[in-house]
């Protein structure tokens, strides 16, 4: 069984990720991490010295890579991967269950605002254009998003809910 989570950055795929996986016993891979130890550099390395196309392409082929592996998995993605190229379409072919992790703005910007200085994307974004940067964002991925299987509410809930949820769905 493979199952992918998707969604915007800080909405808990990794965190939800590790856990599922734990409970069920099977293998858990984090595509951005799995993609720094196949270049042996951070994500944040590889856009500064290679650019963004480079990263989609490499980010394409490992999803692919990942998919293609003949064992039970849980992957979350990182927040852009459904948005470039064939990814959703490879996302919904090769998973068994693709789901998406829900947040509100609001939730959202809460949770990026307490770690922005690890997040590339947003961390020179200023704290009073982040909610519309967040909410501009969000609107262009979300239609990729809501391609998912199942798309989960995750406002209010830990990540302990979350993953009780999704079993509730597999």
């Amino acid at each position: 069984m493979k199952i992918v989570l998707v969604g915007y950055m800080a909405s808990g795929k990794s965190t939800v990720g590790r856990l599922l996986a734990r409970q069920l016993g099977i293998r858990f891979i984090d595509l951005d991490d799995y993609i720094e130890e196949h270049q042996k550099k951070s994500i944040k390395t590889i856009f500064s010295e290679k650019g963004e196309i480079f990263f989609r392409k490499l980010e394409h082929q490992m999803l692919n890579e990942v998919l293609g592996k003949e064992e039970s998995l849980v992957i979350s993605t990182g927040g852009g991967t459904p948005c470039y190229g064939t990814n959703m379409t490879i996302i919904l072919d090769e998973a068994d269950h693709s789901i998406y992790l829900d947040l509100s703005i609001p939730n959202l910007l809460d949770r990026i605002s307490k770690e922005k200085e690890n997040r590339p994307l947003v961390k020179n974004i200023s704290d009073k254009e982040l909610p519309e940067f967040i909410g501009k964002h969000l609107f262009e991925r979300r239609p990729y998003y809501m391609q998912a299987k199942h798309i989960l509410d995750c406002n209010g809930t830990d990540a302990e809910t979350v993953v009780e949820k999704i079993k509730e769905l597999l």
